[in-house]
C-alpha cells in the first residue's frame, strides 16, 4: 500500500465541528473535534478507487504494486480475477492485449466503502477499498498558531488511535505486500498522528474537513 488514506487514512457523517467554548483551548478540548475528525476520515484505505482492476503481463514483469498485491487479495477470497482482452493507448497507438483482471467479490465488496472527500481534493473519489478505521485514543499534544492578535486561529494535534481494522489484515503475507496497513495497526495505543484545525465560529474544524 503506497497511500494512507488519512491523509488516510474513509469514515454517517457529522458536522465537522468541534463544540468546545470557544474561549478554552488546550489538549482536552480537542478530544471532541479529533472524534469528529476521525468519524469522517478515519478509514485507513489503499487507493484501489476504481474496479474492476487490470494487471498486464509487464506489470507482472516489473513487479508492480497492484501486480504484487492482487494476489494476495484473491487467495484471501476478497477478489476473483479472469482474462481480459483490451486497448491499452501508448502515446496514441493503441495495443491489444490480454489482461488479468481482478473484481471484488461479495467479501471484498464489504471494504469497499464510501468516504468524504478532503477540502482540499474535492473532485476525488468518495469510495476506496479499506482495511482499517482509526479511533481517538488520546490527544496528547497541541501546538497552537496564534493570529495576528495572539488568538489562537489554528491548531496542530498530535494524537494516539485505536484500530479497527479487518480480519484479513492479520495474514502474514498481506501485511508483507501492504506495509503501511501493517505498520498503522501494531501501532494503536502508541504511535502518534497529526492533524491540522482551524477556528470558526462554530468552534474547532479539522482542514481537511474544511469547507465539506
Amino acid at each position: 500500500m503506497n497511500v494512507l488514506s488519512l491523509p488516510a487514512v474513509a469514515l454517517v457523517i457529522a458536522t465537522a465541528a468541534g463544540c468546545a467554548p470557544r474561549d478554552r483551548v488546550d489538549a482536552a478540548s480537542f478530544s471532541e473535534p479529533m472524534k469528529t475528525y476521525l468519524a469522517a476520515r478515519g478509514q485507513l484505505c489503499l487507493a484501489k478507487n476504481v474496479w474492476p482492476i487490470d494487471v498486464t503481463q509487464h506489470e507482472v514483469d516489473v513487479g508492480a504494486r497492484n501486480a504484487v498485491q492482487m494476489p494476495v487479495l484473491e487467495r484471501l477470497g476478497l477478489v476473483a480475477s479472469s482474462v481480459a482482452e483490451v486497448d491499452v493507448d501508448d502515446e496514441g497507438t493503441l495495443h491489444h492485449m490480454k489482461v488479468r483482471r481482478f473484481a471484488l467479490t461479495e467479501e471484498g465488496s464489504k471494504y469497499y466503502v464510501a468516504r468524504v472527500p478532503s477540502a482540499s481534493s474535492r473532485d476525488a473519489a468518495k469510495a476506496d477499498f479499506c482495511a482499517a478505521r482509526l479511533s481517538l485514543d488520546r490527544v496528547v499534544g497541541l501546538e497552537l498558531k496564534p493570529s495576528q492578535d495572539g488568538t489562537p486561529e489554528r491548531a496542530v494535534v498530535t494524537y494516539t488511535y485505536q484500530v479497527d481494522a479487518a480480519p484479513w489484515t492479520i495474514d502474514a503475507e498481506a501485511q508483507k505486500v501492504f506495509p503501511v496497513v501493517a505498520g498503522v495497526v501494531r501501532g494503536a495505543g502508541k504511535a502518534e498522528l497529526q492533524e491540522a484545525f482551524v477556528r470558526t465560529d462554530n468552534g474547532w474544524i479539522a482542514v481537511d474537513l474544511e469547507g465539506t
